[in-house]
Formats: structure tokens, C-alpha cells, sequence
């Protein structure tokens, strides 16, 4: 009899144990340390492992073999392009050079210089942007493509004799008499970045020149998003006369902490976006009452660091689903694969330029952002990119095993 007395006595202790240590997991405290864990030591490693611009991404694992494949589907592209033009080469292709007889409001100069034959960067280049201009339609029958030249060894660039059938071209070197023999390769590669804007402007007086390296792809929505900065967002007074608009920033370079301030406010605003959306989900959720600052505060700073550790470059992906979201900030120093200059601030580039002397550790994007201040000027560059850089292999460091990082 009294071992049954006791049992709801034991009963009871063993409820208010797992009352106890219940009450202990639903304080906000052990929620937020069980979500943090969780979600930085599980989920976001095995979601993200394999994306190439996340702090989770495990290099030792995919780097090798992502370049392999990047290399492969590089190749790919570049066969599929060369036969592109082949196939215009018939009777009936349709005359691709444009209406000569008007000015254009963009031309399309891509600066090619040979590089390895097997991937065919500047056809995969111009083919691209020919495919696009044909889609466009009507209108975008005011924009030109012309095809600058800067290889010293003419016969050797077959692939830019190849679209001298097509389209105007300019070639820097009539033989092989280098008249930059005496400068190194940073140097003559912004001489012959200067040579292609001057005979852009010479050949065409555009309103607006897209100057492209040859192993630019344009992305499918450059023409619309091109339109609605150039025509909308940049005619207000605060952006107008900018010296240029820059069209690419490398994605391992796209961090919220960067250098940039710019950066950094807006990671604030997602965090205090952020914060008050995910704490009325949680109140919501756990039926607590009200909001308080600790939980607000804890959900902004949960979201920054999931941002930034996710990747911000996958966030700005989000943006082209329409022209009207993409962003334009203060410019950043790194790369001009493809850059877009008016006539005017093209004539005023041309000047600095001549100012410059470049050298290792100095090239030519260098040289042109450190003389916004000096100078004066505004540049901005497009989030998220408009052209995709595929070549993996430079004219200015060679290496013959490249990597994706």
C-alpha cells in the first residue's frame, strides 16, 4: 500500500522536472543559442558548402574540380560561338555591322587581344552581344559593335580576323613594329585601352561608349537595365557627368565588410529590416505579448552575420528580376572588364590617361580611380554585375593552372 501511495507522488516530481528543464529551453536565451548553432554549425554549412562566394564554401573539396568544369564549359562556349559566326558566313545571313548612316547612342567597342585559341574568348563576347542587339529589335537599332584590335602580331588573332567580316575593326599594329616596346605590359595595356577609346570616338562620335575586354560575356538583361540607368537613373543631377559606369566588380570582392562604406550602411538597413520582421515572426510563433529591443536586436544581428556569411553576391542576385532594382554606388577600385563612358567623359578619360604612367601594382584601374579624387570626378559602378568574366587566363600573369579563386 504504500509503495502505490507514493506513485503519484513520484509522478508528480517527474512532471515538475520536465516542466523545469522545458521552461529552461523555451527562455529566449537557450531558443536563440539552439537557432544560432544550428543554423552556423549545421544547416548554413551543408546548404552553402558548394557555393563559390560564401564563407562556407570548402575550397579543398570544390575548387579543383569547379575550375576543371568552368574550364570545360568554357571551351564549350567558345566552339558553339565559332560556329555561330560560321553559320552567318551563308549567303543569306543577315547583314550584322548595323545602319552605319546613324549615330550611334552606344557602341559596343571590345578590345580583344589574342589569348588561347581553344576558347575563343572574343567570339564568345561578340556573339553574345550580337544575339542580344537581334532580341532587342528596334530598339536598340541605334547602338553599334566595333572590334578594337590590340594584338601585335596580326596574323596570329584569328579569331578577330574572323569577325572583321562582320563587323567594323581597328587595328592598333599594322606589323610588328612595337612603338611600346620600351614600356612594360601594364603600360601598353593602357595605351591600347586609350588607342580603342580614341578610335571609338574618331570612327562613330557616340553618345555613350561600352568599352569591353574580350572575355566580357554580357549577361541577358544588360540592354533594358543599360537603358533605364542611362536614360533614368543617371540623367538626375546628383549622377549626371559621371566619368564612367563600371559594369562588373569581381564577387569575391562583393562583402558587406569591405572597405567601401557604402557597404556597411547597407548592411545596417538589412539588419534593421531584418530584425523587427524575424522578432514578430518569433512573438508570433512562442505567443509571447509584445516585442522587445533584446530579441529585435538579436534577429538584426542573427540576419547580418547570415548575410555575410551566406554571401552578399547571392543577395544581389535577387535584383534582376527588373531594371528598377539594380543599384548604382560610388565606384570601387578593382577591374574594368566592361565600362561604359558618354563621349564627353570618354574625352576627359583620355586626357588622365595620358597623364599616367603604369607599372606593377599600377594598372590602368588603378590609375583611372585614384584620380576621381585628384580630379574631381564621380564614377559608379552596377550591383549585381552586367557581364560575366570567363577568362581565366591573363595577358597580364600568366598562369597555366588557373583557378576560379
Amino acid at each position: 500500500m504504500g509503495g502505490h501511495a507514493l506513485y503519484p507522488a513520484a509522478m508528480l516530481l517527474r512532471g515538475l522536472r520536465l516542466h523545469r528543464k522545458w521552461c529552461r529551453f523555451s527562455s529566449p536565451i537557450t531558443q536563440f543559442l539552439t537557432l544560432t548553432v544550428v543554423t552556423f554549425g549545421v544547416l548554413a554549412p551543408l546548404i552553402c558548402h558548394r557555393l563559390l562566394h560564401s564563407y562556407f564554401y570548402v575550397r579543398r573539396w570544390h575548387l579543383n574540380p569547379m575550375s576543371e568544369e568552368f574550364l570545360k564549359q568554357n571551351q564549350e562556349d567558345g566552339q558553339t560561338a565559332l560556329r555561330y559566326f560560321e553559320g552567318l558566313r551563308t549567303p543569306n545571313s543577315l547583314e550584322i555591322s548595323g545602319d552605319k548612316s546613324l549615330r550611334p547612342w552606344l557602341l559596343i567597342t571590345i578590345v580583344t587581344v589574342q589569348r588561347r585559341n581553344e576558347f575563343h574568348y572574343v567570339l564568345q563576347v561578340a556573339s553574345r552581344f550580337h544575339r542580344l542587339l537581334q532580341q532587342c529589335g528596334p530598339r536598340c537599332q541605334s547602338y553599334q559593335i566595333f572590334i578594337c584590335n590590340v594584338e601585335q602580331d596580326l596574323g596570329n588573332h584569328q579569331d578577330a580576323r574572323l569577325l572583321g567580316n562582320f563587323f567594323a575593326m581597328v587595328s592598333r599594329y599594322k606589323n610588328w613594329e612595337d612603338p611600346d616596346a620600351a614600356v612594360n605590359q601594364f603600360e601598353k595595356e593602357k595605351r591600347d585601352y586609350a588607342f580603342c577609346m580614341e578610335q571609338s570616338l574618331l570612327a562613330y562620335n557616340p553618345e555613350y561608349i561600352l568599352l569591353v575586354e574580350d572575355d566580357a560575356v554580357p549577361e541577358e538583361e544588360i540592354f533594358p537595365v543599360l537603358q533605364h540607368l542611362l536614360l533614368e537613373r543617371l540623367s538626375k543631377p546628383h549622377l549626371r557627368d559621371a566619368l564612367y559606369l563600371k559594369l562588373y566588380h569581381p564577387e569575391r570582392l562583393q562583402h558587406y565588410i569591405n572597405p567601401e562604406p557604402m557597404r556597411i550602411l547597407e548592411w545596417l538597413g538589412l539588419g534593421m529590416f531584418l530584425g523587427p520582421l524575424l522578432s514578430f515572426v518569433y512573438s508570433w510563433v512562442s505567443s509571447r505579448p509584445s516585442l522587445t529591443w533584446p530579441i529585435v536586436l538579436f534577429f538584426a544581428l542573427y540576419s547580418m552575420a547570415l548575410a555575410e556569411l551566406v554571401g552578399r553576391h547571392y543577395l544581389l542576385e535577387l535584383r534582376r528580376l527588373t531594371p528598377v532594382l539594380y543599384n548604382v554606388v560610388p565606384v570601387t577600385e578593382c577591374c574594368m572588364p566592361a565600362m561604359v563612358f558618354s563621349a564627353s567623359s570618354a574625352h576627359r578619360a583620355l586626357g588622365y590617361l595620358q597623364e599616367l604612367h603604369c607599372r606593377p601594382g599600377f594598372a590602368k584601374d588603378t590609375a583611372l580611380y585614384s584620380l576621381l579624387r585628384i580630379k574631381d570626378e564621380r564614377a559608379y559602378v552596377v550591383e549585381p554585375n552586367l557581364v560575366r568574366h570567363v577568362g581565366l587566363f591573363s595577358s597580364l600573369r600568366p598562369n597555366n593552372v588557373p583557378k576560379l579563386l
